[in-house]
């Protein structure tokens, strides 16, 4: 296999390896190691011949070196590579290599490359073949493992002299970061479904007109039209009866705090047994509105939270913008810690500079940790519009419904339904604050959430 240099890696920076290296095969030592005990049995019978062993060994050198003059210069496997900047999770990726600057090919050429614990190989071992263009090539099948940043380190190549005496070997640095992100797909099926439904917007943003609060134009008060829209100053100047009519307003700010502590990393099972930890499924929903946001011609930002602010980004507006929220949520790691509601939603708070809906994503056990959060919800709304989603505990409720069978079945169920009931009191504490409380399950997260979105442009409450 590949000699990899056991290093220990410098702090802040990559350490350094040796980019080209020869030694000999398996075949080469072998051939030493079988002419040694010939040479010194002829030695012991025949002393005279003593230089025979010597000259065994130089003319192996000679061999060595002879192959190594015929074997592909190390500068011609130089690779030349396409890598994906971005891939789905669960899905498979290619990356390929090809050795454009190959006169010859290489003998018994092997080919590996080092990556992170977010992707795996499904060979780790990869031999030269020709492309469909006639090129070298080597083309790695890599599987995303969870979402999160990849990292493709570094490719290493080893070919084999002519005569099979020695292997070249070379590391090419990559350094190549790969985001795993959600599938979009998914994220902008469902967007179709909403608009195809409501018909809400074309291909061009509209102005809407009927709806929201900024001022669009004056037009002839009708029957049936709404008598508070009735401009009376301008009806007086022009002697007829005026209304003002508004149109949809845009460019509002759409927020999705995700927080990212240890309970969001929980797994929960949908209808179709298909496992995925609340902050993924958090991040799914969180596209989606988002997609959608973008489209309706609002701003849309992306922050991430546990004991401290991990990730932020400002709000963009465009769906051309998309693919760069997608490619945020990759950096939004896995915690073990607990999450600190004071100061991850007071650091957003600063961060805003104008009224915003923000969506938080989150998820709660304890009292004591809920009446942190409900402080700084309360601090939070009296500026912004805030919509807030809370998972179902479903062992919880398999608990409280589950039929008790002896004494240790009703304990649980008891403790279950009393859990159950202190969460019930925390979300009650915050639809009377005037929060939008989402209940959520796994099924219908997605719709619930675009659903209360699509409402409050409606109600024009952004």
């Amino acid at each position: 296999m590949f000699k990899k240099n056991s290093i220990k890696a410098k702090k802040g920076a990559e350490a350094d390896l040796p980019r080209f290296s020869v030694y000999p095969t398996a075949k080469a030592i072998w051939i030493l190691s079988l002419g040694l005990p010939v040479s010194l049995l002829i030695s012991l019978i025949f002393p005279a011949l003593w230089a025979i062993g010597a000259a065994w060994a130089v003319g192996l050198i000679g061999l060595v070196v002879f192959d190594i003059l015929l074997a592909v210069p190390n500068n011609d496997m130089e690779p030349s590579y396409k890598l994906p900047e971005r891939v789905y999770i669960g899905t498979d990726e290619f990356a390929d290599f090809q050795f454009l600057g190959l006169k010859a090919t290489p003998k018994d050429s092997e080919h590996q490359l080092t990556v992170n614990d977010h992707v795996t190989l499904k060979k780790d071992t990869i031999f030269l073949t020709s492309s469909s263009d006639g090129r070298a090539q080597a083309r790695f099948n890599l599987t995303s493992r969870r979402r999160g940043e990849a990292k493709i380190i570094r490719l290493w190549s080893r070919w084999q002299g002519r005569l099979g005496l020695i292997w070249l070997q070379r590391s090419d640095p990559l350094n190549h970061s790969l985001a795993i992100v959600p599938n979009t797909h998914l994220v902008k099926q469902t967007a179709i479904d909403f608009f195809s439904q409501d018909a809400v917007f074309g291909q061009k943003i509209q102005q809407l007109r009927g709806e929201g609060t900024e001022f669009d134009a004056l037009s002839e008060f009708l029957p049936g039209m709404d008598k508070r829209a009735i401009d009376w100053k301008h009806s007086a100047r022009h002697n007829t009866l005026l209304a003002r009519e508004y149109r949809t307003e845009r460019n509002h700010n759409i927020i999705f705090a995700l927080d990212s502590g240890y309970l969001m990393c929980e797994d929960m099972e949908d209808k179709d047994k298909v496992q995925l930890t609340k902050l993924d499924r958090s991040i799914s929903a969180a596209l989606i509105m988002g997609y959608v946001s973008l489209k309706m011609g609002d701003r849309v930002g992306l922050y991430a939270f546990d004991k401290s602010p991990n990730v932020y980004s400002a709000p963009v507006s465009g769906t051309a913008m998309f693919g760069s929220l997608q490619n945020k949520t990759a950096k939004i790691e896995y915690s073990s810690e607990e999450t600190n509601y004071t100061y991850g939603l007071s650091f957003l708070a600063q961060k805003l500079r104008r009224r915003s809906l923000i969506v938080v994503f989150t998820d709660f056990v304890d009292t004591t940790q809920s009446e942190l959060m409900l402080e700084t919800v309360a601090r939070l709304i009296k500026r912004h519009l805030v919509i807030f989603v809370a998972f179902k505990n479903q062992p919880l409720n398999e608990l409280a419904q589950q039929s008790p069978n002896n004494i240790d079945d009703v304990s649980r169920a008891v403790i279950a339904q009393s859990l159950l009931s202190e969460r019930d009191i925390v979300l009650a504490k915050l639809r009377r604050m005037g929060v939008d409380v989402i209940d959520a399950d796994p099924d219908t997260l997605n719709t619930e959430i675009v659903n209360h979105y699509l409402m409050l442009k409606q109600r024009g409450a952004i």
